[in-house]
């Protein structure tokens, strides 16, 4: 049996890891657990961040806000800022698993695991979402896209830990939209995931977009030369199927046993088509109250 630790203060928590350096952290453990069973790996001691008051909640600031990193992903999505200003997010996380693992996984576990199939990452990388990282001596902020290094790879050092997730309030996005496809409808890893925020003016042209990838890539793909492209265009099938050709060159699937890659480029060229949906597109508020 090993020992699992609770510390309720992050002063415990620097404690308990000056006595077991190689201990295994985790806050829901639903990925942790799921590692032990299979013996992927053997820690010798387990610590839980789940106590640590903290690390919890969603806290709205002026000009951000910030999601502790032992937030469960049902915490998250009971909060108004979450659903009113981050509807791309609140979608990822309404897709992922089911409502157990909501109510037991965390947003820091899913961004430290750092898989390719995050159902949180496409949507936080759209939202250039900042990651909070503390030691005992230090902190310090990183942009997402440069935290996640490769599947499974983030650039947290010893003895660091997430703390949190930071999130601009503006812009404020007129569109915000993320859908993924998988083998069934519910409670499946992503085959491919797309996210999505724009802005479009009143005759449909598109002012400003971001877009990201989940499922074809080592990590969550982004191409500014596509969004780059959309820029000036209206919002039609003519321009979405005009940017097929960069974002073939951008993604990087591979064969699994979930999907083959040539299946996964057609996918992601498909979710890019699809969003032909808002071409007459005109109230903002509504999308972000209910977002597709």
């Amino acid at each position: 049996m090993r020992e699992v630790f609770l510390p309720t203060t992050l002063e415990e928590l620097w404690s308990i890891l000056d006595k077991e350096p190689e201990a295994a952290i985790y806050a829901g453990g639903t990925d942790l657990l799921v590692k032990l069973r299979s013996t992927q790996i053997k820690p010798p001691c387990l610590v839980c961040l789940e106590r640590i008051d903290s690390l919890r909640g969603v806290r709205d600031d002026t000009e951000e806000v910030w999601i502790g990193a032992a937030t469960t992903h049902s915490r998250i999505l009971e909060h108004p800022v979450i659903s009113q200003r981050f509807p791309v997010l609140a979608k990822g996380i309404s897709v992922l698993g089911s409502p157990p693992i909501r109510h037991m996984g965390t947003i820091g576990g899913n961004i430290v695991t750092a898989s390719p199939a995050g159902d949180t990452l496409p949507a936080l990388y759209v939202l250039s979402a900042k990651v909070e990282i503390r030691s005992k001596d230090q902190s310090r902020r990183v942009k997402l896209a440069d935290f996640i290094l490769g599947p499974g790879s983030v650039d947290l050092r010893r003895y660091e830990i997430l703390t949190g997730v930071w999130l601009q309030k503006s812009p404020e996005w007129g569109i915000q939209h993320y859908e993924k496809i998988g083998l069934r409808k519910s409670q499946a890893c992503a085959v491919a995931s797309m996210a999505v925020v724009m802005e479009t003016s009143n005759a449909g042209n598109i002012e400003r977009a971001k877009l990201a990838w989940g499922s074809v890539g080592p990590t969550v793909v982004t191409s500014r030369e596509v969004e780059e492209a959309l820029v000036g265009q209206s919002l039609s099938q003519r321009t979405l199927k005009s940017v097929s050709h960069l974002l073939e060159k951008a993604v990087s699937p591979i064969d699994d046993v979930r999907a083959s890659a040539e299946y996964r480029r057609l996918v992601a060229a498909a979710l890019v088509q699809r969003l032909v949906r808002y071409r007459d597109f005109r109230d903002p508020a509504l999308d972000r109250a209910q977002p597709c």
